[in-house]
C-alpha cells in the first residue's frame, strides 16, 4: 500500500492548526481610533511634514503687511501664482493704503481682472485700503477683532496676515486644508471655524502657523482632491484615507506637482530656501 507523503514541517517547528471559523460568524470590526491615538497620529503626521517640506513657506508674493493683505485677499478663487502674477503691477501703482484709498475703482478693476471677480475684489481693496487710512492711521492692525473689521477680510485672512506678518500663531483653514484634515480624521467639521477650533485642540500655539503651510503643501504637490499621488506619499503608513489615489508608485509619480514633480512653484520670488524653480511672470515661460 502506497504511504501518503508526510507534510511540511512548520517553520518553528510544531504544526499549527487553524482554528475554523464559526459558520455565518461576521469578521470582527477594527476596533475604532481613540482620541488620543488619533492626537499621536496628527502630532506625528505633522512632524514627518515638517521633515518633508522644511521649507514650506506662504506662497504669496509680498513685502510687507500691507501687500499680504491684499495678496490675500486677491488670491480668493484663484490661485496664488495667478495672484503672484498680477501684484507687481498693482503694487507699483498702489504702494501704500493711502495709495490705493484714492484710486479710481475702474483702474484698480483693470489691473486685478487676470484674478477674476475684479469688480467685488476692487470694492474689497477700495475699502480695507479706506479702513486703513481712516481708522488705522494707514497701518495694518495686528489684532485679529481689527483685521476682521475689515471689508473682505475674514478669520482665514486675518491669520494668514497674522501667522506671516506678525509672527502671531494661527491656523489657516483654506480649502487644501480643510479636505486634508478631514481626510486624515482629525476632524469631521467643514465649518471654518470649527475646524479651526479641533484642530488647534490638538497641537500646541507655537506649530498652528507652520502647520497649515505644511498641510497646504501637501495638498497641493501630492494629496490632491480628486487624485491623490498615494504611491508617492512619504506619510502613507499614517493616512487612514490610503488607497483613495494611485497607489502604483511609477503612476503616482506623474500626478506629483510643484518642486515633487520637476515644476515652478507659485511665487516669482521664493525664499532662498525653496529647492524648486520660481514661477514665470504674467505672459512669461517658466525659467
Amino acid at each position: 500500500m502506497e504511504v501518503p507523503p508526510k507534510a511540511p514541517p512548520h517553520p518553528q517547528g510544531k504544526a499549527s492548526a487553524k482554528k475554523p471559523e464559526a459558520p455565518g460568524r461576521p469578521p470582527k470590526a477594527p476596533r475604532p481610533e481613540s482620541h488620543l491615538a488619533m492626537v499621536r497620529r496628527a502630532r506625528r503626521t505633522n512632524r514627518e511634514l515638517a521633515e518633508i517640506y522644511p521649507y514650506a513657506h506662504p506662497e504669496l508674493d509680498f513685502r510687507n503687511p500691507f501687500e499680504l493683505l491684499v495678496a490675500t485677499v486677491l488670491s480668493a478663487q484663484t490661485t496664488d501664482l495667478r495672484v503672484n502674477q498680477t501684484t507687481p503691477a498693482l503694487f507699483a501703482a498702489y504702494p501704500t493704503p493711502e495709495d490705493m484709498a484714492a484710486a479710481a475703482p475702474e483702474d484698480l478693476e483693470e489691473l486685478i481682472r487676470p484674478t477674476g471677480f475684479f469688480r467685488a475684489k476692487s470694492r474689497s481693496l477700495l475699502g480695507l485700503s479706506q479702513a486703513l487710512r481712516d481708522n488705522f492711521g494707514g497701518e495694518v492692525p495686528s489684532r485679529i477683532e481689527d483685521l476682521v473689521t475689515l471689508p473682505g477680510v475674514g478669520r482665514k485672512t486675518a491669520n494668514v496676515v497674522l501667522g506671516n506678518a506678525f509672527g502671531v500663531p494661527g491656523i489657516t483653514v483654506d480649502t487644501h486644508f480643510g479636505r486634508l484634515v478631514r481626510r486624515w480624521k482629525w476632524t469631521e467639521q467643514v465649518d471654518p471655524e470649527k475646524v479651526e477650533a479641533e484642530i488647534c485642540a490638538i497641537f500646541p500655539k507655537s506649530e498652528w502657523t507652520m502647520l497649515s503651510h505644511r498641510v497646504v503643501f501637501h495638498g497641493r504637490r501630492i494629496c490632491h482632491s480628486r487624485k491623490p499621488a498615494c504611491g508617492a506619499c512619504p506619510i502613507a503608513p499614517l493616512c487612514p484615507a490610503y488607497g483613495e489615489g494611485e497607489t502604483d508608485p511609477e503612476k503616482a509619480k506623474k500626478l506629483l506637482k510643484y518642486e515633487k514633480g520637476g515644476q515652478p512653484g507659485q511665487r516669482l520670488s521664493p525664499p532662498p530656501d525653496y529647492p524648486g524653480l520660481p514661477a514665470p511672470p504674467l505672459g512669461g515661460t517658466a525659467p
